[in-house]
């Protein structure tokens, strides 16, 4: 399995006309049905003024830590059981290590790993398994929090 994986063209992260958000989101997890998963989830517009321009997926800690590095996305959502290195490590590092690191969803195992998550410095937590009302929400939460000029591009 490959590091990354863009499945659609990336544009314009700014919000759109008419209040629109628009979003790129990196999507990190070492099972693919997981990533499956999220994306069918959420869609590509889980709210009328929030669309997902584009996900980028990852397979490995070195791809995500690479594409935030780089400033291709907006806003994350980390597996936290993925291995080698999971989500909630993945986060607290790149919130150590990146300068104004773009928010991060990590998704936990159970209900009660939420003190990981505030552990990680997440901006937002879903445990699994996750309903799709519950995941896009979480999204949308994050996404509508940004910063009108967050993407700088």
């Amino acid at each position: 399995m490959t590091g990354l994986n863009s499945e659609t063209a990336t544009a314009s992260s700014d919000t759109t006309s008419g209040g629109r958000r628009s979003v790129r989101v990196l999507l990190f997890s070492d099972d693919r049905s997981i990533r499956d998963s999220v994306r069918l989830a959420v869609g590509r517009r889980p709210a009328p003024d929030v669309e997902v321009e584009s996900w980028l997926e990852c397979a490995t800690a070195p791809a995500v830590i690479d594409a935030v590095r780089s400033g291709r996305v907006d806003m994350l959502v980390l597996d936290g059981e993925a291995a080698p290195l999971g989500g909630l490590g993945l986060c607290r590092q790149l919130k150590h290590e990146v300068f104004d690191c773009p928010p991060v969803i990590v998704l936990t195992g159970r209900p009660q790993d939420a003190w990981l998550a505030s552990w990680s410095y997440a901006d937002a937590a879903v445990s699994q398994p996750f309903d799709a009302l519950t995941m896009a929400e979480a999204l949308v939460d994050v996404a509508r929090a940004l910063p009108g000029d967050s993407a700088g591009h």
